[in-house]
Order: C-alpha cells, then structure tokens, then sequence
C-alpha cells in the first residue's frame, strides 16, 4: 500500500479487511495469551456464579419460604453470600487481567507506530499532515485499548452468560423458555441492522477527528503568523467547520445509538410479559410452581443484560476497527529509503563527495535537479548559490539519503552513499539549517544528540570553539538550562550557535551549512565566521548561502539557476564573468562597498 492512497482522504471503506486485520491484531495479542486465558476463566467463574444465583432463590422460595420452612435455610443464604463473594473475587481478577492486556498491547502498537514512522522517508511527511499522523499514534490506539481491555475478554463471558441462561431455563422449563426465545429473531434483525449503521458511524468520526488534529497542529505552529496577518476570524470559521463537521458525524452514531438501546429494553419488555403472562398462568394451574416463575424472571433480567453489554462491546470493536485500519495502513506505507543488504564501512574516510549525473524530483516528473556534475575534493571549501528554488537544499537532502536520485549517484570516496548504511552516513555528515530544531530538554543534550552520557569535556570544547560560551554560562543552570520546545527561549542568533556546536561535538569530516548565518545579527555573524574558520578546517565543506558575505573566502563557488550548475569558480573570476553571480552580487553588495570605500 503507498503513501498516495494514505494520504489522499485517508477514509476506508469496505468489509474486505475483517479477517485479515484480526490476524494483525492477533499479532500484538500473542506475546499475552496468558492474561487472556487468565480473563477468560475468571470471567467464565463469574457467570457461573451469577447463574447459580436464581436458582438457589428459586429453591429458597419453593422449599423455605412457600412452605414456611426454615431448617436449613440459613445455610442456603449463606451459600448465596459465598457466591455474591466469589462473584467479585472474580470480577476483579478479570478487570486486572484484561486492562493488563490492553496496557501491554497498545505499548507495543505504539511503539511499532512510532519505530514506522521514524524509517519513513522525508517525502512521507511532505505529504501527510503532522496532526493526522499523532492521531494514529495517540488516539486511534487507545481505542484498540478499549478492545482488548473492555472488549475481548468480557464478549467471551457474555456468550457464556446467554448460553448459561438459556441452558439454565431450558432445564428449569422447556415451554416456557422456547417461548421467551420466540422474540430472538426480532433481536437479530435489530442488531444486524444497527451493527452496519454504527460501524460506518464510527468510521466517519475517526476521520473527522484526524481532521482536527491535523487543522489544529497547523494553526497552533502557525499562531504568530495567524496574528501577524490578523486571520483569527477566517482560522476560526475553518475549525469551526471541521468541529461541526465532526459533530455531525457523532450524533450520527448517537442517533443509533440512542434507538437501538431502547429497542432492547422494549424486547426486553416483551420478553418478561410474555413469562408474567404465560408464566402465571401456569403457576395458578399448578403446572409452574412459583420458583421457577421468580427464577426466569431474573434470568430474563441477566439475559438482556449481556445482550445490550453485546452490543456496546460491538459499537467498540467497529471503532477499533475504523482505527485499526487506519493504523495498519500507517503500517504498510513502504516510502522508505532502504538499506544496503551488505552495508560498506570505512574506520576513516577522507571526504571526497562527488555528484555524477544525478536527476531528482520530489513530484515527478517536475526536475528539481538536472544532471548535477559535481566533484567536492577532500578539505575543499565550495559553496553553492543560486536564487531561490534553484536547488541547493535539495543537494544536502540526497547527500544524507533523506531522499534517493531518480537518474545518476552520489559518492563518497568513489563509493556510492547507498553502498553506506545510513546510520553511518549521517554520523560522517555535519549539517547546519537554517531553520534549527531545538528539542525540549537541556541545553547539553541539545548539543550532543544522541548520547546517553554526553561528555561535558568535549561539550564545553565545542562551545568554547563556537563563541557560545559565553551565553550559554549566563543561562540559569548553564548547560543544564531546561529548554522549551523548539527553544523558544532563545534568540535565532542563539540557536544557530547551538547548531553549530552540534557540529562541532559530532566532529564529522564532511561539514553542509545550509543559510546557517542568513537569520542573524551582524554582531551575532562575526561570532560566527570567526567560529567558521576553525568549525570548517581540515574538513570537506559545502557551504549553501544567499548572503556572500559568508562564501567570498572558499576556495570555490558553484552556481545553480534551474537546477542546474551555470558558473564555476572563485568569488573574483565569478565577478569577472559578469553572469548571475554578478548579477547576485551588485543586488547585495555594490551599494555597500561604494559605501565603505
């Protein structure tokens, strides 16, 4: 199944992924058959004790209180109480087991979500909202909880109490149990119907809410900008649109759920007139002592009871499937970029990087680069300019294999990256965006990612190395600062000088910094060239800018202009050509070295 079919309307319809989604879920229950049998047996002794309730009542009221005899009678409450005991011994033995269950499983599920979604390729995620995709991980889970705690176990012990039920009144009176039995078809009829209504019910009301979450994730990343451009009002009438829309789906299956109920209870009804009534009868005959009469009265009562339990069980697992299929199709997504099946490794590699050929298009067949030719030697300072979409981001995105080349190779030391594990490929490459990601938490583990015991020697190396000591020690706790998500708390300036010392603690021999000083103060870009120089000596460097004044000192400077490289060379010859470079440079820096001179 593909990523497309995911992404377009992510709503599934059809009855054709019954079985094979049991035998998927059945997978997350196996490693727990314990606890099942240990819910099944417990639940199985509760009935039994409920069942034999009625009947002792119907022999205390026969031969005690009928007769007016009391010899022995108090042993007969006294097995009732045990049995009332034992009921709830049981009960609660089969809670805990089957909450267990249910805890157990959904931590496995969501852990194999959550391990599925990290292997995914980045164009997975172009395509699928943040908001949808945490609905999956979160919601759509705890409902499958909701099966396997509530839901498996106790449908077991309800088909046990109705067989139960009906054995115990066939056994007590065979005319008058075929005749309470005759409104079952009508109780059929009603279940098969509803059961169709509330499962695409439920189906409408998963999707309506991965809806939510994914409308809701954009706007709240979004708040400034939703502010800035005052568009509250337009925001609102979206999500409100989404709220009605999810509502309307709800009260779909309310509405069902609301009739269907009653309808029970109305059979219900009928089912115990038709015991008063022919039932009575009887007993005035003689032919029914009035035992029996009390004890199908209460049977009728235990009857319906898992009947409606039946039904609501029913109600969850069709949301449980409306969700699981929607998990599992998660699951089957296969945009992933793949291993070799004999991954190459070097101890040490010298940095070549060499770009042969090489075609790619994120939405094909629209070319985002077109026969990129491109040889970086090892220690080589290059830098790569180009007006917006020209393509210089996406040469760092195949160069870490967060997408793979539709036409031609990329290589390190003469060796195809896809040769490399990717592990390995991205521990050799130190990237620097624009746009830094800072994690909650603190300031040293922002800084070396990855690690359980980061070393605070080297931390303090790389810090010191990128001028960001200085501010870093100003912060309350200093390198044990707890930072908000994203780092919120920070300057831009700030965080990209934590960046950078990502870079420099991960120590790696090829260095990309994609418009890495483009958001900063001049003060704050001194810090960092000055940073640059040591960050980029002795390594392989590819520098992505639009501001020049970060490229003029590299050793060479490739043009791009529609995905494909038209000039060559250093900042002087490039100057000298009077091409786009040219023409990039008068827009930014003629006016200003007039200026200065």
């Amino acid at each position: 199944m593909n990523s497309s079919s995911y992404m377009v309307e992510d709503e599934i319809t059809g009855k054709a992924y019954d079985t094979r989604l049991a035998r998927r879920l059945y997978k997350y229950l196996r490693p727990y058959l314990g606890y099942v049998l240990l819910g099944t047996l417990t639940l199985v002794a509760s009935s039994a004790c409920q069942l034999a309730g009625p009947y002792i009542i119907k022999v205390g009221v026969d031969n005690y209180i009928i007769p007016g005899k009391l010899d022995g009678f108090w042993v007969l409450i006294a097995l009732y109480l045990l049995l009332i005991t034992g009921d709830l011994f049981f009960r609660f033995a089969q809670i805990y087991a089957s909450n267990y269950l249910g805890q157990k499983t959904m931590y496995d599920l969501r852990l194999a979500v959550f391990r599925h979604l990290q292997s995914l390729s980045l164009k997975f995620f172009d395509r699928n909202p943040v908001g949808r995709l945490v609905t999956r991980t979160t919601s759509d889970i705890e409902v499958l909880n909701e099966l396997f705690s509530t839901g498996l176990v106790t449908v077991i012990g309800d088909l046990a109490m109705i067989f139960g039920i009906m054995a115990a009144m066939a056994w007590l009176n065979l005319k008058l149990a075929l005749l309470t039995f005759s409104i079952l078809p009508f109780l059929l009829a009603i279940t098969f119907y509803f059961r169709r209504k509330m499962r695409d019910g439920f189906r409408m009301v998963r999707s309506r809410i991965a809806r939510i979450n994914s409308y809701l994730q954009e706007a709240l990343s979004g708040m400034s900008i939703i502010q800035l451009f005052n568009q509250q009002e337009r925001s609102r009438g979206k999500f409100d649109e989404l709220n009605l829309d999810h509502m309307k789906a709800h009260l779909e299956t309310i509405l069902y759920y609301a009739l269907f109920f009653p309808l029970i209870d109305l059979i219900s009804a009928l089912a115990l007139a038709i015991i008063l009534w022919y039932g009575g009868l009887r007993v005035m005959d003689g032919a029914l002592t009035f035992g029996v009469l009390v004890a199908f009265i209460q049977y009728v009562d235990k009857f319906f009871r898992p009947i409606s339990d039946l039904s609501e069980k029913y109600n969850i697992f069709q949301a449980a499937l409306a969700s699981s299929e929607r998990i599992f199709t998660l699951l089957d997504t296969r945009e992933i970029i793949p291993e070799p099946t004999v991954p190459v490794y070097r101890d040490h590699i010298d940095g070549k990087v060499t770009f042969r050929n090489v075609h790619f298009a994120y939405n094909e067949p629209e070319l985002v680069l077109k026969g990129i030719d491109l040889e970086v030697a090892p220690g080589e300072k290059v830098a790569i300019v180009g007006a917006t979409g020209a393509g210089k981001t996406t040469i760092i995105n195949l160069l870490a294999r967060f997408y793979d080349t539709q036409e031609g190779e990329i290589l390190i030391d003469g060796i195809d990256i896809r040769r490399f594990s990717k592990r390995w490929l991205r521990q050799n490459i130190g990237i620097a965006l624009q746009d830094v990601f800072i994690f909650s938490g603190t300031v040293k583990n922002n800084i070396a990612l990855g690690e359980e015991e980061p070393s605070m020697r080297r931390i303090v190396e790389s810090v010191r190395a990128i001028g960001a000591l200085e501010f870093i020690e100003n912060l309350p706790g200093g390198f044990d600062h707890e930072l908000s998500e994203r780092g919120l708390t920070l300057s831009v300036g700030q965080r990209q000088l934590i960046s950078f010392a990502r870079v420099m603690y991960k120590n790696p021999k090829i260095l990309v910094l994609d418009e890495a000083t483009s958001s900063v103060d001049s003060h704050t870009e001194h810090l960092i060239q000055e940073a640059l120089k040591r960050l980029i000596s002795g390594r392989t460097s590819i520098i992505i800018a639009h501001r020049l004044s970060t490229i003029r000192h590299v050793d060479r400077i490739i043009v791009m202009h529609h995905g494909r490289i038209t000039e060559t060379g250093t900042h002087q010859e490039l100057l000298e050509q009077g091409g786009i470079y040219y023409n990039l440079y008068q827009l930014q820096y003629k006016d200003q070295e007039a200026a200065i001179s």
